[in-house]
């Protein structure tokens, strides 16, 4: 990069919002270049590999019913995989697997519930597509619990299943509105599990962006965004200038307000300190063989826990082997013990995979990985209150990302919150980098 190098819009953060925004930008006949501090791009969103296995970074779903997988299509990103059964499943309470209600024969047999429980919630998954889920915004999870279901042991199931579909585990915080939202799109349609990881997904977005015409730079920092009333351009590690009449931003809430100069930023830096990141702690195990190969999901019950063989429909691990996520969704407001965690999930994959300790290829503890950037609330009414993408007094810089926007939850936020933030460049006139420097 030039010490006055010069584009139309400059984006910085090579993430899946990043791309997507850089792409439908590039595809509307902007200049766009793209700034990634990593070497590689992707972020969450990048996949690792050992031999012939696949490693997302932590589990990873794409919601067949969310907007984000309409986004990639017309992006023209190419992915495959598979849809993980409903049946077949455990509930683990207090130490003992039970079959988790997965459909009729199942919630009849199951031995976690009673029958007061079980009729209980065959009412409420009946019912739970008619919810508005739009009144429920502003009341948080534990009040709408407390006060729509009568079983204690109904209310332990809807919250974990509230927590394997939002990945939070916040209920006096978290919008009841979003979670049901979520949930009605999980069981509704439910989740994509991808052939070789979510690095296709990475792959397929750069792909797209330089067939845009998107000049992709790798291994540069932005330090901050050149701006007072309005944006000028991006300020590079190491003294580059890059001007630009339109800068995005597709990073954290905190990352973002580290850029923009204390005089004007005020408002991001309110935006990050309201945000509350949701975190998992996650083990991820490679095995030369599934001891167990019917048993290919877990649910905590009593406990925030999760455990599936996503290689059991997804292309992720070479014949005969197995790769697994075992994660512990982190209350924001506890902290967490790593050592700890990772006995539970060990202890999990006994109860569950008896004899996995004797098929290890590989395993990689991640104590408190970042799942998304910001928790949706109930405080801030649901997703109708985050923040962007356009940023307040500051002409012309926007933000995207999985906190931004009213749409979607997880990829669905950064990719939606990517396509709003384009669109809405777009709409505008093209801005002179040079006359704005």
């Amino acid at each position: 990069m030039t010490q006055a190098a010069t584009t139309d819009v400059a984006v910085v953060g090579g993430g899946l919002a990043g791309l997507a925004a850089a792409t439908y930008l590039g595809r509307a006949g902007r200049s766009v270049t793209l700034f990634e501090k990593s070497r590689t791009l992707g972020g969450r969103a990048a996949t690792h590999t050992k031999g012939d296995f696949r490693f997302n970074v932590g589990p990873h779903a794409l919601y067949r019913g969310g907007p984000g997988i309409k986004i990639l299509r017309d992006l023209g990103v190419e992915f495959s995989g598979g849809v993980p059964s409903a049946s077949g499943g455990y509930a683990v309470d207090n130490g003992v697997k039970h079959a988790l209600p997965g459909g009729f024969v199942s919630l009849i047999t199951t031995s976690l519930l009673r029958l007061p429980g079980k009729l209980e919630t065959a009412r409420l998954l009946g019912t739970l597509p008619k919810i508005d889920a739009s009144a429920l915004q502003h009341m948080p999870v534990r009040q709408w619990l407390d006060t729509a279901i009568r079983q204690p042991e109904v209310r332990c199931l809807v919250q974990a299943l509230f927590r394997v579909s939002t990945y939070a585990n916040a209920p006096q915080r978290q919008s009841a509105g979003n979670a049901v939202e979520q949930l009605q799109t999980a069981l509704g349609s439910n989740v994509l599990y991808l052939n070789g990881g979510w690095q296709t997904l990475v792959d397929g977005l750069r792909a797209a962006a330089e067939a845009a015409g998107v000049r992709i730079v790798a291994g540069s920092r932005v330090e901050a965004i050149d701006c007072d009333v309005a944006v000028r351009g991006v300020r590079l590690a190491g003294g580059g200038l890059c001007r630009a009449g339109v800068v995005v931003i597709a990073a954290s809430p905190t990352e973002a307000a580290e850029l923009v100069p204390d005089a004007h930023g005020a408002v991001m830096r309110e935006w990050a300190d309201a945000a509350i990141p949701i975190k998992a702690a996650c083990l991820d195990v490679a095995l030369s063989r599934l001891p167990r190969p019917r048993a290919t999901f877990a649910l905590g019950i009593d406990q925030p826990l999760y455990l599936s063989v996503h290689s059991a429909v997804a292309k992720l691990a070479p014949t005969g082997g197995a790769t697994i996520h075992v994660a512990k969704y982190l209350d924001p407001d506890v902290s967490s013990d790593a050592k700890a965690d990772e006995r539970q999930f060990e202890g999990l994959l006994d109860l569950i995979q008896p004899g996995w300790r004797d098929a290890v290829v590989d395993r990689r503890l991640l104590p408190s990985m970042t799942v998304y950037h910001a928790l949706v609330t109930a405080a801030q009414g649901g997703t109708a209150g985050r923040p962007g993408p356009a940023v307040p007094n500051i002409a012309n810089l926007y933000v995207a990302g999985d906190w931004v926007g009213p749409q979607g939850l997880l990829a669905d936020a950064s990719l939606s919150s990517a396509r709003q933030t384009a669109q809405l460049i777009a709409r505008t006139p093209m801005l002179q980098a040079v006359a704005a420097a």
